[in-house]
């Protein structure tokens, strides 16, 4: 057999591990687990780190003001040094929507070592700590909250013992390149830390959606949250390691009532959200660059270079062989389409978004490399993420 061949092979190989043996991430089945709801309430503090966000803010905040929870709660955004009004702009919206109470408050800049939104995240904890809360709801500015949220969040929790609940915000899906690349990232997440693994007590797998975990607060003290992740970019994965490491059962699905309405309308939106952390996430380590360079490579591009090499070259067992590959990884995907409501023919198209994740990831090392590093909201992290080099 030529090296083409079993090339080929080999990608076609990985198409049928990854769907049979990686957890069947490519479901979209998973969400929250069975639940009833408590006797008693426990009382909830909702934490939200807020910079320059007053142009997403009059969606997702007053959705958090109307939760319709039976229990004590209590919403504290951090407004991390905005300039455009963000924390007036949040007052005001508390005061024409009323609902559950609202305080606002701001940490100043952060110290060395800390990530900014991470520095804010521990503000707001620290606010929140007055109260003696059970949970912390830990949810970004741009999520908005269905008003049952809050309930069936804390109900999953208790029903499930979970120290930790999160949900993976549904995102926004309407330009032509949010199409493209949003249902892919979610694809991608859940081929990394397939979901039912990641509930299984005993197994490495963690992982978080940032945009929407519910915490237990004895669980984030013993785990020193957010202390221990103080360097983390990718703080949602480092904020589930730190609480499974310490002993914590988490759990993580797709949402179905909890939304981002954050818009990415151009392609360097999107790359920029990806290419942040993208480098952070292989530990800033070159080896691993490369071969997730060559992962890529290998599973996503082979399959359709194969199938039209193949049939140019009249090499029938090389492009049956690429276009099985291919209709594998266009199957896996179709689930996650439909969950986001695209037409079923984009699956066709994933080796297209993997090879723009490809360069993204490379443009995020180059990044790196100039010293730029990882941002976010403005500012710069040149310093690797140590919690994640760590694990």
């Amino acid at each position: 057999m030529s090296a083409v061949a079993w090339i080929t092979v080999g990608s076609l190989a990985a198409w049928l591990w990854l769907l049979l043996g990686q957890g069947f991430f490519w479901r979209t089945d998973l969400r929250l687990p069975p639940r009833r709801e408590p006797d008693d309430w426990p009382s909830v503090c909702i934490v939200v780190p807020a910079r320059d966000e007053a142009a997403v803010l009059p969606e997702s905040l007053p959705s958090l003001l109307a939760q319709d929870y039976p229990g004590r709660a209590e919403v504290f955004l951090v407004d991390d040094g905005s300039s455009d009004g963000t924390g007036e702009l949040a007052r005001e919206l508390a005061r024409t929507h009323g609902g559950l109470p609202l305080t606002v408050g701001s940490p100043g800049e952060p110290p060395a070592g800390w990530t900014g939104k991470l520095w804010a995240v521990r503000h707001g904890i620290g606010l929140a700590h007055a109260r003696g809360p059970e949970y912390l709801l830990l949810t970004d500015a741009d999520i908005a909250h269905a008003p049952d949220s809050l309930r069936t969040l804390v109900a999953a929790a208790r029903t499930g013992s979970f120290d930790l609940v999160s949900q993976m915000a549904r995102l926004r899906v309407e330009s032509v390149w949010e199409r493209l690349v949003v249902p892919a990232f979610v694809y991608f997440f859940a081929q990394l830390y397939p979901f039912r693994w990641i509930a299984v007590k005993g197994s490495r797998t963690a992982a978080a959606a940032g945009g929407c975990v519910l915490l237990r607060a004895d669980a984030a003290e013993r785990a020193r949250i957010p202390d221990a992740i103080r360097h983390a970019v990718i703080d949602d994965v480092a904020l589930a390691r730190a609480i499974k490491g310490s002993g914590g059962h988490i759990w993580l699905g797709l949402a179905e009532r909890v939304d981002s309405v954050r818009p990415y309308p151009r392609l360097h939106d999107l790359w920029r959200m990806v290419s942040r952390s993208a480098y952070a996430q292989l530990r800033h380590n070159p080896l691993l660059l490369l071969g997730t360079v060559l992962g890529l490579a290998v599973v996503y591009l082979v399959p359709p270079v194969a199938l039209f090499t193949g049939l140019y070259s009249g090499h029938t067992g090389i492009a049956a062989a690429g276009g099985l590959a291919w209709l594998l990884m266009a199957a896996t995907y179709l689930p996650m389409l439909r969950y986001y409501r695209q037409p079923l023919w984009l699956a066709a198209s994933l080796p297209v978004t993997a090879f723009l994740y490809l360069l993204m990831t490379v443009d995020s090392a180059v990044q790196h490399y100039r010293g730029r590093g990882a941002a976010w909201k403005g500012r710069t992290y040149a310093r690797p993420d140590t919690a994640l080099d760590e694990r």
